[in-house]
């Protein structure tokens, strides 16, 4: 039997514990840094098919580093789990994380004969934590010379359109006041709010087409009779590149400084996370990830989608692929409660399977094939 093989009937053997653990997250959403849950049983599985796995990695409570081998050549597997705020796994990191466990029982088996180290990941806070990139500060990603994930989508794709963001949160502080008796002593907040997102609106004419500004005002005052004193919000910029981020947040920086010039009111802006980066797809990875794939009936002749993640970060230091995998989802994307309906249903499942399978053969074929050499040398 081939090592193909052999990841093959690996991935079907496990069928009904990664499809089990894909529910379970699935079905106990934790948002960012809370996954107190999900990496516990990410974790736990990896540890009860043989993984040494270390918990709390990189000083998080909730990451994990678990690696088995001791080949040259040392590939890594990232798994996402956490969820996002009202809409639960509206982004599929349930689906990732089983997908990833996945592929290392299928490849744990082999690393000997592989000549490889096999490391999974567990990095939390995917949505607006920027955990891979506190990880990669904290030097999770040394000395590997690949790393693979795969993330659920309307669509099967290659190279998604990863654009680098940043995330901040923005506080305006007033005076309160009598909004009838006495107004003209208060300093409303919220009106500074107004102001930014108009300037920010008029702002939008002078930006790059690919240049993106969003939030939402989750404190805008405490009752119609006071004048807000106190507001705050998230808000996110991105564009194509670091670069070109650091050109655009500057100039929305200012929007919101002439909401408190305006009104008056003082203006806090804080970086939620560190920013995340655009994505450097590595060709050849991402050849090899279409060779296993393609063979399973995925398709890629229908665009890329648009987003971020902190795996672009990964990606300027280890040669990475970020492919999407398409589930059936009746028109909804991600992000939306209908997407994470669809995150448990029978496409989902095989999504898992075939995700898990499509990492297993994409590394098998790095570590048999002419890449091994270029990605040992690359990193010397």
């Amino acid at each position: 039997m081939t090592l193909d093989d052999r990841a093959r009937t690996a991935v079907a053997t496990l069928e009904t514990e990664l499809v089990s653990l894909s529910h379970r997250i699935h079905a106990h959403p934790e948002l960012r840094f809370e996954e107190v849950r999900s990496s516990a049983w990410v974790a736990g599985l990896l540890g009860d098919h043989g993984f040494g796995v270390e918990l709390g990695a990189c000083g998080l409570p909730t990451a994990f580093a678990g690696s088995v081998g001791d080949g040259p050549l040392h590939l890594s597997i990232c798994a996402e789990y956490d969820a996002l705020p009202a809409v639960g796994h509206a982004c599929g990191h349930n689906i990732i994380a089983a997908s990833a466990v996945g592929a290392a029982l299928a490849l744990a088996p082999l690393v000997d004969e592989l000549g490889i180290t096999l490391s999974v990941l567990g990095t939390p806070a995917e949505e607006g934590g920027g955990g891979k990139v506190i990880m990669l500060e904290h030097g999770a990603f040394a000395g590997m010379h690949a790393s693979l994930m795969v993330h659920p989508a309307p669509i099967d794709g290659l190279r998604p359109n990863v654009n680098a963001v940043s995330h901040f949160a923005v506080r305006y502080t007033g005076r309160e006041s009598h909004a009838s008796a006495a107004p003209q002593l208060g300093v409303n907040a919220a009106d500074a709010f107004v102001v930014a997102q108009t300037a920010i609106g008029l702002l939008r004419q002078h930006l790059r087409p690919t240049d993106q500004v969003h939030g939402f005002v989750q404190h805008g005052g405490d009752a119609a009779n006071i004048v807000p004193a106190h507001t705050e919000g998230d808000w996110m910029v991105r564009a194509r590149t670091l670069e070109e981020l650091r050109e655009v947040r500057p100039r929305v920086d200012r929007c919101f400084h002439a909401g408190a010039l305006a009104t008056g009111a003082t203006l806090e802006l804080d970086d939620v996370c560190p920013d995340y980066s655009h994505m450097e797809h590595h060709d050849e990875l991402v050849e090899l990830y279409r060779a296993a794939t393609e063979p399973m009936g995925r398709t890629y002749d229908q665009g890329e989608m648009t987003f971020s993640t902190d795996m672009g970060n990964v990606s300027l230091a280890v040669p990475s692929i970020h492919p999407t995998i398409g589930i059936e989802t009746a028109g909804a994307v991600n992000h939306q409660p209908e997407f994470a309906a669809a995150c448990i249903n029978a496409s989902a499942d095989r999504a898992v399977l075939e995700g898990a399978l499509g990492m297993a053969l994409t590394a098998i074929a790095a570590a048999r094939g002419p890449l091994r050499e270029r990605l040992l040398h690359a990193a010397r």
